[in-house]
């Protein structure tokens, strides 16, 4: 990063007005949980993987305590291709066999979740690596997906029931920035994994902390009221809004607005989607005044 006085003098005042104009956010989100959901394209790309690892490093450096969890659903899918394993999605969530759920273990915990860890402390030894599994942070139960009114099983795929953030907050209050993969063990099978959806998993463990907000990074600009019609593009809507648009979305934005959903409606202050894509878009959408992506509020 550039010193801000080996610059010219105007380039110089103009960070500093972008730093001044932070005020605001620095001041309201100051000692405040966020959770943040990180996946998409933002996990393939190098560029954008230390972008987002900067970004999660400022939060902690100024003050904010970030939590991050993540998915892997591209890297779980070039491995299962890798190993002849077919992958298969309905209703916008992967069917996951017995076979495939060691897999997914393997890529969440012991490929994503070291790397992400790594790329942050690039920046001072701050982050930590958990797992959903560890020391009951989720409590987890099989799911299934209702699709034309039939429902369809999905192998060992569940929804996070219980959280214990105990070892999260404990992590806060040393200074560290957890970072969570969306593994859980299965509450009515002991010693069983299950896949869980990261952005339920994340809106879940929002609820718990008390965060003010919880963003969930996505490959697309946000919510858009008739897709793929590019200007129909949502910025904001309350709880009631999304209700009423949610049986209407194309199936793999239903688990993710789900999410933001079940965030407001149990007490986090705002729940947002936005472009992965973008770089640094976490702190466009925690520092400006508009944001990116698409605001959810209860309402």
């Amino acid at each position: 990063m550039t010193d801000i006085q080996d610059t010219d003098p105007a380039e110089a005042s103009n960070k500093a007005v972008t730093m001044i104009e932070s005020l605001p956010w620095l001041r309201r989100y100051s000692d405040q949980i966020i959770v943040i959901k990180y996946g998409g394209n933002a996990m393939v790309s190098e560029e954008l993987q230390d972008a987002f690892a900067a970004d999660i490093a400022y939060l902690r450096y100024v003050g904010v305590k970030p939590v991050v969890v993540h998915g892997g659903g591209p890297q779980i899918s070039s491995m299962l291709d890798r190993l002849a394993i077919p992958s298969e999605f309905k209703g916008g969530y992967r069917v996951t066999s017995t076979e495939a759920i060691t897999v997914v273990r393997m890529v969440l915990t012991g490929q994503i979740n070291p790397q992400l860890v790594s790329k942050i402390n690039a920046h001072g030894p701050v982050a930590t690596g958990l797992s959903g599994e560890d020391a009951g942070l989720f409590g987890g139960r099989q799911r299934g997906v209702t699709i034309d009114g039939i429902e369809h099983d999905l192998g060992r795929v569940g929804d996070v029931v219980e959280v214990d953030p105990q070892q999260v907050l404990d992590q806060l209050a040393a200074g560290r920035i957890p970072v969570i993969s969306s593994i859980a063990p299965d509450l009515d099978h002991p010693g069983h994994s299950l896949n869980v959806n990261a952005d339920a998993a994340a809106s879940a463990l929002a609820v718990a902390l008390g965060a003010v907000k919880l963003v969930v990074l996505t490959d697309v600009a946000g919510l858009y009221a008739d897709w793929p019609n590019r200007d129909s593009l949502v910025s904001h809507l309350t709880s009631s809004e999304l209700h009423a648009l949610l049986p209407s979305l194309e199936s793999g934005m239903i688990p993710k607005m789900a999410a933001c959903l079940q965030a407001v409606e149990g007490g986090v202050e705002k729940a947002a989607i936005i472009d992965g894509r973008v770089p640094h878009s976490v702190l466009v959408e925690i520092f400006t005044s508009k944001g990116i992506g698409t605001e959810v509020v209860a309402g």
